[in-house]
């Protein structure tokens, strides 16, 4: 097989297998009554404290302007707070509420395992070793330019 099509073929099986983990992940979330972007917005927030919300888009990999909205949601959810920042009023922070951390609390652990039982096909060396090659191939994007 030449070296570009391996590289198709490795973007392909990459592609497939992160859909696959995805809707299985996907699909306890939304029992829990959150989207997976509302769901990443209160993860973040629980094991990362109050963030600006002009930062958390990047931290999610969202799209800054779909943050105002899935906001709104989970505040009217009542899951999470917006907080001025007492030394600079340019600044919102978003807050985990006390019902968000109560929901992550009780969502979170069978969320973690139901990952570890999709990733438990792989040894913990073969997690180590794709660990490291797919940051390497992250890192190695930024490197690229057209």
């Amino acid at each position: 097989m030449s070296e570009s099509k391996q590289s198709l073929k490795l973007f392909i099986v990459l592609s497939r297998a992160f859909k696959a983990i995805n809707e299985e992940i996907n699909k306890h979330i939304q029992e829990n009554g959150l989207n997976p972007t509302e769901f990443a917005v209160l993860e973040l927030l629980y094991h990362k404290g109050d963030q600006p919300l002009q930062q958390i888009g990047g931290k999610i990999l969202l799209a800054s302007g779909s943050i105002t909205y899935v906001v709104d949601k989970l505040e009217k959810k009542g899951l999470l707070n917006r907080v001025a920042c007492p030394n600079d009023r340019r600044v919102t922070y978003a807050q985990i509420s006390e019902d968000g951390r109560v929901m992550i609390d009780r969502i979170f652990p069978d969320h973690e395992n139901r990952i570890h039982e999709l990733m438990s096909t792989l040894t913990p060396d073969e997690k180590e070793e794709a660990i490291g090659l797919l940051k390497k191939l992250g890192l190695s994007i930024k490197d690229l330019s057209y």
